[in-house]
């Protein structure tokens, strides 16, 4: 009898849905795979959906701060019909709180014609009553270092030797 509760137990177990078990680090993480899936759908009013109200944005190709739905729908007004496509490399999430997680990472950005550039993020989601959204997103395109000594003051300083794009 006791073999067919601890049975019983673990399918149900198996049965609960996965965010059931999920925590926030793991919940938002969805919101960084929504955000590449909407992207590379060209889908721009999917991927504004996904940012808190008052989200910010500091965008790729942007040298402003996007603050709220208003400009960061205006950010995202060349995606549709571009053909644009990012792929989500390695991410790291933190949970921040019970409704609060980071994510940090890279992905890399391809366009129609082929051309990519990679880039690194930082995302903050929030979460307000069931959803999760981007409260805040930076993203930079990524250049190669070189560590150098600097004999001034005997720190290290990073010196651009070429850009990686």
């Amino acid at each position: 009898m006791l073999r067919l509760v601890r049975y019983s137990f673990v399918a149900l177990l198996m049965l609960l849905p996965a965010q059931v078990l999920a925590g926030p680090a793991e919940e938002a993480s969805v919101v960084i795979d929504r955000w590449a899936a909407a992207l590379n759908a060209n889908d721009a009013d999917a991927v504004v959906k996904l940012y808190a109200p008052d989200g910010l944005l500091h965008g790729t190709s942007s040298p402003t701060l996007n603050a709220g739905t208003s400009a960061i729908s205006e950010y995202f007004k060349v995606l549709p019909g571009s053909g644009n496509k990012v792929t989500i490399g390695d991410r790291h999430m933190v949970a921040l709180g019970d409704a609060a997680a980071m994510g940090v990472g890279f992905y890399e950005f391809k366009s129609a014609q082929g051309a990519t550039r990679p880039a690194r993020f930082t995302f903050v989601m929030i979460k307000r009553g069931p959803d999760w959204l981007i409260a805040h997103q930076l993203a930079l395109f990524c250049q190669i270092f070189e560590r150098t000594h600097d004999v001034r003051d005997d720190s290290i300083y990073p010196r651009k030797i070429r850009a990686s794009y």
